[in-house]
């Protein structure tokens, strides 16, 4: 595996825990989301929600690097 700079993680315990994540809304409530697709571990602070907007929010060909295929192979 690479030798990567920290803030590149996703562990719980990384020292900057803010992601983003486009997500599909299942349910909403007066004080609640419910979501699906959420690249989070419980317990992770929301900052903010956005609408998804195509034009700016998506990448058409992402390149990934192969030491991500790797370490995801058998994560879920």
């Amino acid at each position: 595996m690479p030798l990567l700079e920290i803030f590149l993680q996703r562990a719980k315990d990384r020292p900057n825990p803010i992601g983003i994540t486009a997500v599909r809304i299942i349910r909403t409530g007066t004080d609640y989301l419910e979501v699906q697709r959420l690249d989070a571990i419980n317990g992770t602070p929301v900052l903010d929600i956005k609408p998804y907007y195509p034009l700016c929010d998506r990448i058409e060909n992402p390149r990934i690097p192969q030491w991500v295929a790797k370490l995801m192979k058998d994560y879920f």
